[in-house]
């Protein structure tokens, strides 16, 4: 069964009554090159693991299933079961999970499937919630060696902008902090069915061992990332002091502290800067919750 071709995937949908769903982001690759450049991205061999978001007909998987020693495809979608289960009945080394990814306790998730095994997360994920879930992946620092994921190509720029640049927005930050990302290549709208009206892209995020700075409180250093970036056509001063509930004075201090000029834009400050900033502003660092 060749899953790439148009006409193999109707003929699925139409046998077992499946009908694409715009709620769950569904976009199936017939592009027969994408899903092979996927899997070589990742690097993985027998000896590795694989964590999958959203299989869809199972295009990726299958791909994923001859390369890996263990797959495991998480999917939201309860009416894609008859699907998967003809599309992959051959593989004996995968598993679907049933459920939202973003509610899962990925560490057992892991821990079951994929014991002792290097592990990678490789994935054409759903572009209406492609931050929360790659956040969810770094942040609960989970056993991953890397993590290959297909998104927009205007999220794929923010997630892959340079800190201190003026491309870069608070997940940009985010991400340097857990890993460095690389983009590795675009994918046109034909390359899916039913082609989306945007350009796709190929990430790679490379977890760091340790991060790259070490702030007093990691978790002040990224409220006032978001604080600045919640209000970034304003000067971090004004942002930060009406994001955090600061006085402008404290915050205008924190910055001369710093080096910082008064006037910086929120994207013009490095990851190493917001962290002193960040432990400048207090002694335990930024306020857990906005004053007054």
């Amino acid at each position: 069964m060749e899953l790439t071709q148009l006409s193999t995937i109707r003929d699925l949908c139409a046998r077992h009554g499946f009908s694409l769903s715009k709620g769950f982001g569904q976009n199936f690759i017939v592009n027969p090159g994408v899903c092979p450049k996927m899997v070589s991205a990742a690097g993985i061999d027998k000896t590795w693991g694989v964590l999958e978001i959203g299989p869809g007909v199972g295009v990726l998987t299958k791909e994923l299933c001859a390369a890996a020693g263990r797959v495991a495809a998480v999917e939201v979608d309860r009416r894609l079961a008859p699907i998967l289960a003809e599309t992959l009945a051959g593989a004996d080394n995968f598993t679907l999970v049933w459920g939202d990814v973003l509610k899962l306790d990925l560490h057992e998730l892991l821990r079951q499937q994929f014991a002792g095994r290097p592990v990678a997360v490789c994935a054409n994920l759903p572009y209406y919630i492609t931050s929360p879930i790659v956040m969810k992946l770094l942040e609960e620092r989970l056993p991953l060696q890397q993590i290959v994921v297909m998104v927009q190509k205007e999220a794929a720029d923010r997630l892959c902008a340079v800190p201190g640049t003026r491309q870069a927005g608070a997940v940009s930050y985010a991400v340097h902090y857990y890993a460095r990302p690389q983009m590795l290549f675009t994918v046109q709208p034909g390359s899916f069915y039913p082609p989306p009206k945007v350009t796709s892209a190929v990430i790679r995020l490379e977890l760091h061992d340790a991060p790259p700075v070490v702030p007093r409180s990691e978790a002040a250093m990224f409220r006032l990332i978001r604080a600045g970036f919640a209000q970034r056509r304003k000067t971090l001063a004004n942002a930060a002091a009406a994001g955090l509930g600061l006085p402008k004075a404290q915050v205008q201090q924190a910055l001369a502290a710093c080096a910082i000029p008064a006037g910086a834009r929120p994207e013009q400050l490095t990851l190493a800067q917001y962290a002193h900033l960040s432990d400048t502003l207090a002694p335990a660092g930024v306020p857990e919750e906005p004053a007054g």
